[in-house]
């Protein structure tokens, strides 16, 4: 296997341009031990060290089962199209692959059915979706929607024509046997080589369906790609929530059994309308939409105890009448069920004195989402590996803080496990400039978002755009995009005004735009070249010690003798820049400026952390070397 990255390897015969990486050998050689020993092993390989090969080539190589987890379905699918491709033809492997995705993200034909015939109050384009999905339905292979490009991907139909873990009527279905899912499953449990997402991944964990059983089966080699996220989504899987979404679906669909199986059960759209209208009624008690809140703290106003037994009473309702009808619809049955789990778990979240429990609650708009998350998941995710005996693989660009793996390591339960801390094949001494300028307006302050842009603008035009402005608030991020826009003839993009991929391929395509955004675009956004040579931080990316969730782990740490800040807080926003630094310098030929905007870095004591976790980098703290670094690397 280590031939495979030689000079004159198969990976070099295979892939143009490839050049052999001392970093990229030492880590195919520690998954290569550890998948022999079936041990654990935990690899930061810094961006550059091409780690997706050095975990694929001795994964492959050892003709065992395995399963590989991403942090989100569009780097599976550049794992599954691009990376694995390449692979398989540089080493000549001969096994199968499947691409397994959350059976959301397939085509319901059983729902696709049931809204075609109940018609429902769909709007005009909602309506030429559905009719353009039937004829859609019989073409596709396998019902993945990410590839019918035919229907938008915010269309409003998408919700109603896909399942749930909750919705899903499992081998009940009348169309259990053409099922995508199903079909899709089969294929991953006959396959060698499994591509999954790790909210996949934690959901099958937690929720064994029944007619389903696991849709992730048992494998040889578990390998987790952008590891960083696995301790905050698991603590997502391993709590219990109830949103509004879930409690509308299910209005949806009990008025849907009426219309379309039992036009005889009046009451059924009624208990609907009241479950729908005690939802939204209760959302909104809860007042002023956008920040996440305490749950413990919600629950003492009396309005809002009140909108919640009315609530409760209308979940009563729908099971009082659903029970009268038990046996006629296999979506009435399905539906039944559910309204059994939501009250039960309502019960539960109510119950807000049970400890290691952060309680919480968010609402947007329209929706409201209640939640308990644990404090740790560390024992549930040994539980979970230790009911799958495998060789362990976890990597990412951040682990690390401050050199050590400690903080990863402790919360996912893995202290045993070997690890690996490879830096950045890049000449970051040559290719990077870091730069915190003087003179900073403290970010709190009136104006300090006006006083901010008027600072920055002068590098941002000195290098022709070509700049991403990475924020940790979205207030912030709509106040800077206002102000530049007013202040710079460069196209300016803002995250939200359409989705992620159009605007990178905006961006990618002005040649000379910036991008205010914040936090889905401090990773997994990949621009390589002279599209982008200047990344600005407004401030070091400290969670707000207000979030209910943050708070709680800080409460926790603190009763068990450790120090909140440090051990929590600390670690969380190393971790955090990391991402948002590691924008900047994809390529052996990028180069650019870094600038943080948050005296902080230089100014405490705390700061030589995130800097210690950071690629070895020149320092200025002088906008005008910033911008005399970018011109001389343009010449």
């Amino acid at each position: 296997m280590t031939n495979d990255f030689e000079a004159d390897g198969a990976l070099a015969q295979a892939i143009p341009g490839f050049k052999p990486r001392a970093p990229q050998r030492e880590m195919a050689q520690a998954v290569a031990r550890v998948i022999a020993g079936q041990g654990e092993l935990v690899v930061e390989a810094g961006t550059g060290t091409g780690k997706t090969y050095a975990y694929l080539a001795p994964a492959l190589r050892a003709n065992k089962k395995v399963i590989i987890s991403t942090g989100s379905k569009a780097l599976q699918d550049q794992l599954y199209s691009r990376d694995l491709p390449t692979i398989i033809r540089a080493i000549n492997y001969t096994g199968a692959l499947a691409l397994l995705k959350g059976r959301s993200n397939y085509l319901c034909l059983e729902r696709l059915e049931q809204h075609s015939l109940s018609g429902g109050d769909l709007a005009a384009q909602a309506m030429s979706d559905l009719i353009h999905l039937r004829g859609w339905s019989a073409a596709t292979v396998d019902g993945d929607i990410s590839t019918c490009a035919a229907v938008a991907e915010d269309s409003a139909v998408w919700p109603l024509v896909t399942s749930t873990n909750d919705n899903c009527l499992g081998s009940d279905c009348p169309l259990y046997k053409d099922c995508f899912v199903v079909k899709a499953r089969r294929k991953a449990m006959e396959a060698d080589v499994v591509v999954v997402n790790h909210h996949l991944f934690l959901a099958d964990m937690v929720v064994k369906e029944s007619g389903f059983a696991e849709l992730i089966p048992q494998a040889d080699i578990m390998i987790f790609d952008e590891a960083h996220q696995v301790p905050d989504i698991a603590s997502q899987y391993f709590g219990q929530q109830l949103a509004s979404r879930q409690l509308l679906d299910l209005a949806k669909d009990i008025t849907m059994a009426y219309r379309t199986e039992l036009r005889d059960v009046q009451q059924l759209q009624k208990s609907a309308d009241r479950l729908a209208q005690c939802a939204q009624d209760f959302r909104l008690a809860l007042g002023e939409p956008g920040f996440r809140g305490n749950l413990r703290e919600l629950l003492k106003n009396q309005a809002v105890q009140r909108m919640l037994v009315l609530l409760d009473d209308a979940l009563e309702l729908c099971y009082d009448v659903a029970r009268l009808s038990l046996g006629r619809s296999a979506l009435l049955d399905a539906a039944f069920e559910r309204t059994v789990i939501y009250r039960s778990r309502l019960k539960r979240l109510k119950d807000v004195n049970q400890p290691g429990f952060s309680y919480w609650y968010e609402c947007s708009t329209r929706h409201f989402v209640l939640a308990l998350t644990p404090l740790s998941v560390s024992e549930r995710f040994r539980e979970v590996m230790n009911d799958r005996p495998a060789s362990w693989i976890f990597t990412s660009a951040t682990l690390a803080v401050n050199g050590q793996m400690t903080h990863f390591v402790e919360r996912l339960g893995i202290e045993k496990a070997q690890t690996l801390i490879l830096n950045s094949p890049f000449d970051y001494s040559r290719q990077a400039l870091l730069c915190v300028p003087r003179q900073l307006p403290s970010p709190n302050q009136p104006g300090g978002a006006r006083r901010l842009a008027k600072m920055m603008a002068p590098l941002i035009e000195a290098n022709q755009g070509r700049c991403f402005f990475l924020c940790t608030s979205h207030l912030v991020m709509r106040e800077l995009a206002a102000e530049f826009r007013t202040s710079l003839t460069l196209p300016v993009l803002l995250q939200g005004e359409t989705s992620k991929g159009q605007l990178m391929k905006q961006f990618v395509a002005a040649g000379n735009a910036l991008l205010v955004a914040t936090s889905s675009f401090w990773e997994g956004v990949d621009v390589r070249g002279d599209a982008l040579s200047l990344v600005i931080i407004d401030k070091l990316p400290f969670t707000s010690p207000e979030d209910p969730l943050l708070k709680a782990r800080m409460e926790d740490c603190q009763l068990r003798g450790g120090d909140p800040f440090n051990d929590v807080q600390l670690p969380d926003a190393v971790i955090t820049l990391k991402q948002g630094v590691g924008r900047l310098i994809r390529d052996v030929d990028d180069y650019g400026v870094l600038v943080i905007c948050d005296n902080r870095l230089v100014m405490r004591p705390y700061g030589a952390s995130f800097i210690n976790s950071l690629p070895a980098t020149p320092r200025t703290r002088d906008i005008n070397q910033a911008m005399e670094f970018l011109r001389a690397m343009r010449t």
